[in-house]
């Protein structure tokens, strides 16, 4: 073989040889700094990603705690107070004279509960009992007075029953106590409105269901408030006008011993 071909060959081959190992070399060192910067680009990816968590998380919080807050307000409020009639209050049509109205309440909760009216015409109405006190399960029958004012300028009755409304408004309390007006004002946050009653208006001289409950409801109110008017049976000491104390004990007390002398007396 010719001596050039060798040359060449061999010049050729060690080229190549050194090209290859270059190019190797070259690519092996590009795909370590492809690899290193892939992996820094994935830790710096996985840094900023956690970043990103770290500065939700606290948005988060409070967005939930903004979501919790706003279905809170929108859910309807747990009642403690259960009426009949429940969003009503009937009232026979007389105009110019003063007429009543009657409700059930009764404290379906497991606590105690203060339950006070209000009326957007308080000149013209007023209710008994205003407020009170009712214990777990205890129920009562509120009547309610309101003086009916004759329609001027021919004015619909329709119209005057619009204007005037009631409503109930509910307050835990700590067991049994005093009712007083001043512990709503005391505890406004606490504060629950039960129900805001609308006035209707029956004719008296026309029969109905709604009419003849009212009766009843009328006649039990007097019967609670009878009952309310009678003074306790005293089971305890009595007591005389001048005050002095009969103990019943002390008499018997004073005819055993009297007893006792007379059977001394004959011996």
């Amino acid at each position: 073989m010719p001596f050039w071909q060798t040359d060449t060959g061999t010049g050729t081959g060690t080229g190549n040889g050194n090209a290859t190992s270059s190019s190797t070399t070259t690519t092996t060192s590009s795909s370590t700094s492809s690899s290193s910067m892939s992996s820094n680009g994935n830790n710096g990816s996985q840094q900023n990603q956690s970043n990103q968590l770290g500065e939700t998380r606290p948005s988060l919080y409070y967005s939930t705690n903004a979501m919790f807050f706003v279905t809170k307000s929108l859910l309807p409020t747990r009642r403690r107070l259960r009426l009949d009639p429940p969003n009503k209050l009937f009232f026979p049509n007389e105009p110019g004279k003063q007429v009543r109205s009657a409700i059930g309440i009764k404290n379906t909760s497991k606590s105690h509960v203060a339950f006070k009216f209000q009326t957007t015409a308080p000149k013209s109405c007023y209710m008994r009992p205003p407020g009170a006190i009712l214990a777990p399960g205890e129920s009562l029958i509120a009547t309610v007075f309101k003086f009916v004012e004759p329609p001027e300028n021919n004015e619909r009755l329709l119209d005057q029953k619009s204007r005037v409304k009631f409503k109930i408004m509910s307050l835990k309390v700590k067991g049994e106590m005093e009712y007083v007006p001043e512990m709503f004002d005391e505890q406004k946050d606490q504060v629950a409105v039960e129900q805001i009653l609308r006035v209707v208006f029956l004719d008296p001289e026309c029969p109905s269901p709604a009419l003849e409950k009212l009766k009843r409801q009328l006649d039990e109110a007097e019967a609670e408030l009878e009952a309310r008017k009678k003074p306790p049976e005293d089971a305890g000491p009595r007591v005389v006008v001048e005050g002095l104390v009969i103990d019943e004990w002390k008499e018997r007390r004073e005819r055993y011993l009297a007893r006792q002398q007379v059977e001394v007396d004959s011996v």
